[in-house]
Parts: structure tokens; C-alpha cells; sequence
């Protein structure tokens, strides 16, 4: 009838011909799109390692400014680096005051001694002082005076208000005995230790360990260091230096780490902090 046309569709040669001009515009489009998306896939990695550098060296950063005075050692090969963590300090009441009765004097004569009261308000908070911490009176580094040797550093026991009670009372048998001219005393937690182990292309690690210990004179060269902890992983390299600073009391950490990936990814960060030494 001449009022219907008849149905017509595509045919295979049409077909074919669609199917291999769309080919050929994906293949167009995905030749420009592929630089693009690959950049982005690097930033977005190299973003994710800064991130990692970044907070891991703020962290060291962060706990090496509440180093016990005198107590950072960094190993021979620059990959392990160890310090007395303080959480607090102040002032103990000394014999020179004239104290009243009520009030207890660090005792730096006789070994008995085991109780002593701190100047003004005791702290609270993260900063409060509790059983197994350490009290350590002039950290100079150096033995009597030095907290590795324990010539200067006592377990606590008990707290009650500004009373402070001690396992035993090493300032009273140190040889000389080295009270702090100021009397001022440092609180410590424990040690930590930072162990970097580096791989080529991004293998290693950075761990840190934590005891509430005092870890002795051979420290660097006795792991376990205590319970550890996963920093940071796609070590490349790393480094730590320990600098006093002549004629003064105070000393130089510089940090440095690098990470990198498999692909060829890496990125380098360095920081160098401050460390107070008055003991």
C-alpha cells in the first residue's frame, strides 16, 4: 500500500562501520585523558607520603621538646635515636629553706629519707605525677648526675597531694651528692625510642617504643626497646643527628625522612628541633 513504508534497519556493514569510529573516538579521547589521570593518581600518592613524613617528624618533633635534659643518644649509624620522656616538673623543698615541720625537704643526706614535699600545687591532668613514674634532680648527663647510671632518679611509689613517697633514695648515696641548685626536679614516664629500618624503594620502617622504664648506659644496643609501634612504612632512607650547641645549654636534633613507592614516587622531608638542657 502506498500509505506504509516498509521497516529498514542497519546493516552489517553499518554496523561494523559505527563500532570502529567509536573505537577509533575512545582511543582519541583516552589518549588525552591518560596523562591527566595519571597525574592525579601520582599527586594523590605523593600527598598520601607527605602526610605520613609530615605527622610521623611532628610527633618526634612534639615529644623531643619534653626530653629529659641530657638524655637524647642517637646511635653510630643515625637510624635510632632515644631520650627520657618528662611529663612535668617543679620544685622540691630543700633543708636550705628552713621549712616547717609540716613540709618534708628532699633529703639529699640520709638514705632513709623517702618522702619529700613539692613547692606550690601538685600537678593534674595528663601532667599528674603517679606511681612508677621517676623523679630526676639535675640531669647533667653525667654520673652521679646522670639518670642512665640512676645516681639521680628514684621510682615513685605513692602520691598524696604535694607528698611524694620514693622506692629508695639515690640522691642521699650519690658520691658527690648533686643537688640541683635551683631544686628543681624533673618527672619522668619512661624512655622511647625511635628505630628507623630503611629499604631500597620504600621497603622500611619507622617504629617507635615506649617503656616505663629508665633504659640504662648500653640502651641503643639492647633491644626490645618496649611495646612498639608502627610510624610510618615506605621507608627509603633516614636520618638523625644530636648537636650540642657550645657554650650553651642546649643541643640540636635534626630529622630527616624519605619515603618512596615502587613506581618511582618519593618524597624527602628534614626538621631540626631544639632541645632545652638545663638541667
Amino acid at each position: 500500500m502506498n500509505g506504509l513504508r516498509s521497516a529498514r534497519g542497519f546493516t552489517l556493514v553499518e554496523a561494523i562501520i559505527v563500532m570502529v569510529v567509536t573505537g577509533i573516538l575512545a582511543g582519541m579521547v583516552a589518549v588525552f585523558l591518560k596523562t591527566p589521570v595519571q597525574n592525579y593518581v601520582d599527586t594523590a600518592e605523593r600527598v598520601d607520603m607527605t602526610d605520613v613524613a609530615d605527622l610521623t617528624l611532628r610527633r618526634m618533633t612534639r615529644e623531643l621538646r619534653l626530653a629529659l635534659p641530657n638524655s637524647v643518644l642517637v646511635s653510630a649509624d643515625r637510624r635510632t635515636l632515644q631520650f627520657q620522656l618528662t611529663k612535668t616538673g617543679g620544685r622540691y623543698i630543700d633543708v636550705g629553706d628552713s621549712p616547717p615541720a609540716t613540709l618534708l625537704p628532699l633529703d639529699f643526706s640520709p638514705a632513709a629519707s623517702l618522702q619529700f614535699d613539692m613547692a606550690g600545687a601538685a600537678p593534674t591532668g595528663r601532667q599528674q605525677i603517679l606511681a612508677n613514674d621517676w623523679i630526676v634532680v639535675y640531669n647533667v648527663g653525667v654520673a652521679p648526675a646522670d639518670a642512665r647510671t640512676f645516681g639521680n632518679a628514684a621510682r615513685v611509689t605513692a602520691v598524696a597531694g604535694t607528698r611524694i613517697t620514693l622506692a629508695s633514695n639515690p640522691f642521699a648515696t650519690a658520691s658527690p651528692s648533686m643537688p640541683s641548685p635551683n631544686s628543681r626536679f624533673q618527672v619522668v614516664s619512661g624512655t622511647v625510642t625511635y628505630v628507623c629500618v630503611p629499604a631500597a624503594g620504600g621497603g622500611g620502617t619507622l617504629t617507635r617504643s615506649f617503656t616505663n622504664q629508665i633504659i640504662g648506659l648500653n640502651g641503643l644496643g639492647a633491644p626490645p626497646f618496649g611495646a612498639p609501634a608502627l610510624l610510618a612504612n615506605l621507608v627509603s632512607s633516614c636520618s638523625f643527628d644530636y648537636t650540642v650547641l657550645a657554650n650553651t645549654n642546649a643541643a640540636l636534633v635534626s630529622l630527616s625522612l624519605a619515603l618512596a613507592r615502587s613506581n618511582g614516587e618519593s618524597i624527602n622531608l628534614a626538621r631540626q628541633v631544639h632541645v632545652d638542657n638545663t638541667p
